[in-house]
């Protein structure tokens, strides 16, 4: 459903109410009664991240309008804010155990108005990195959407894990933001300036300027940090591990599709006449980072960790293919983090609920199959997704990622992903066979699940399904990117 005739200004609606929804939490915690406090902020929060969801499905997607010389709102870019409000609503939904006893075994989070505010501000940093045609709006949108993932990542206090998390992610986090602005420098030295337009004039008045090429260097390097690339992925693992559950689940989803949306706006944006040359870059560095991820979760028994070195061989398949054609890969891009982020929000619901009451370990699976078949079905249906299993959609997104690889007649490389999802598949069934195999060694505790969680169980599950049969979707993406 579109509006007939949106007024050009309107387009900006889902980023200042951002804007005014983080303004509105920080007051209502500021003012609403201790006994009240909670609820109204986690309740407003929600409600407002639900009514952008529905704004942004209301927008037009066939606009390319640039408000205040650069902020530039396309269909593209309406599609990635998409993405990342959603993914926000989860992460709010999915963190209202974290402030309540009982609700985890860990240490319970404090001050939930600033933890609500900060996932508002990161979400607006991702929607402005989508949003940005020079160099220094995308800095900024970035650093918008990094700075706050590095306080909610200690939002623990006082657990020792949470703290070595955030020191970890700090120290990696600044190094790459370094690496990307002296990138920023090569690349503006090239062009003489930090807009999109005049770089890829440059990049095609002269493609092999050594500035040019240095600039790239760094830039890849420093956004490697973002999307876990091999050999820049090693502080994963830690900060998955030491941060809220729900914090983790942020930084797999949003915080990787925001490093995705990156690359892919330079390199089919002002680095274009260069992306062949990048090629073989891209595809060493996906074999690698596939590779690594897929061994080292094999190694893993702690679920978190499990899970970071899943997203860092998610990585190399999403890398694959940004080899591809501009069109279809942009496609794949949106429509697989769309049914990715479903599959992943499960697994990480599934976590928090079993981790009530025991360490969020592979064991604490066990006696899931007997005790809770639903929820179990559930993460058998999450972990084929992941896998890229058919028929559900996690195949359909799996499949466009490689589709964009083989177009371009990188076959081989097509196949040592296919080989490498079969190795995930095999670890994936490693959670399955917790749930359903192994007898644990004692009475597992009774786990709980409200209406909430319930409810977006369900949804969740309708999004690993539905996707896949609904051919119409994928088409309206394609429209919506091919233009």
């Amino acid at each position: 459903m579109q509006l007939p005739a949106l007024p050009a200004h309107l387009l900006i609606l889902p980023d200042i109410g951002l804007i005014v929804l983080t303004m509105l939490v920080l007051a209502a915690d500021l003012t609403m009664p201790v006994r009240w406090r909670r609820q109204a902020v986690t309740l407003l929060a929600g409600l407002g991240l639900l009514t952008l969801v529905l704004v942004l499905w209301l927008l037009p997607y066939d606009v390319d309008r640039i408000f205040v010389g650069g902020f530039r709102v396309t269909g593209f870019a309406l599609l990635w804010k998409q993405v990342f409000v959603l993914s926000a609503l989860c992460t709010v939904l999915l963190a209202r155990p974290y402030f309540v006893a009982g609700g985890t075994r860990r240490r319970l989070m404090g001050n939930h108005g600033e933890f609500h505010a900060l996932i508002l501000v990161c979400t607006l940093g991702m929607c402005v990195v989508v949003s940005a045609v020079d160099l220094l709006t995308l800095f900024v949108g970035m650093e918008m959407a990094t700075i706050p993932m590095y306080v909610l990542s200690a939002y623990l206090k006082g657990d020792d894990l949470s703290a070595e998390a955030a020191t970890k992610f700090i120290i990696m986090g600044s190094l790459s933001t370094g690496l990307m602005l002296f990138g920023y420098s090569f690349l503006y030295g090239a062009a003489g300036s930090l807009h999109f337009q005049q770089i890829l004039a440059a990049a095609q008045a002269n493609p092999d300027a050594p500035l040019l090429m240095l600039g790239i260097f760094f830039v890849l390097a420093g956004i490697g940090f973002k999307l876990t690339l091999v050999p820049f992925h090693m502080w994963a693992p830690d900060v998955y591990e030491g941060a809220p559950t729900p914090v983790t689940a942020l930084l797999a989803i949003s915080s990787k599709a925001t490093g995705a949306v990156f690359l892919a706006l330079l390199l089919y944006g002002p680095l274009a006449p260069l992306h062949a040359t990048l090629k073989p870059v891209l595809l060493l560095l996906a074999a690698i980072t596939m590779t690594v991820g897929n061994l080292g979760a094999l190694q893993q028994k702690n679920l978190r960790r499990f899970m970071a070195y899943s997203s860092i061989s998610q990585a190399g398949y999403i890398l694959l293919a940004l080899t591809g054609e501009r069109h279809l890969a942009l496609t794949a891009l949106v429509f697989y983090f769309l049914v990715y982020a479903a599959a992943n929000y499960t697994v990480f619901f599934i976590i928090s609920i079993v981790g009530q009451k025991q360490d969020e370990n592979f064991s604490a699976l066990r006696g899931l199959g007997a005790n809770h078949p639903v929820l179990a079905a559930t993460l058998m249906l999450a972990a084929f997704s992941l896998a890229g299993m058919p028929p559900l959609a996690g195949f359909l997104g799996k499949f466009l990622l490689f589709a964009a690889a083989a177009q371009q007649g990188y076959y081989l490389m097509v196949a040592f992903a296919a080989l490498n999802s079969t190795i995930s598949l095999y670890y994936y069934l490693l959670l399955l066979k917790e749930a359903y195999i192994v007898a644990p060694e004692s009475q597992p505790p009774v786990l709980s699940l409200d209406l909430v969680q319930k409810v977006s169980l369900a949804v969740l599950t309708l999004g690993m399904i539905l996707p896949a049969c609904l051919p119409r979707m994928v088409e309206a993406i394609s429209v919506v990117c091919g233009r």
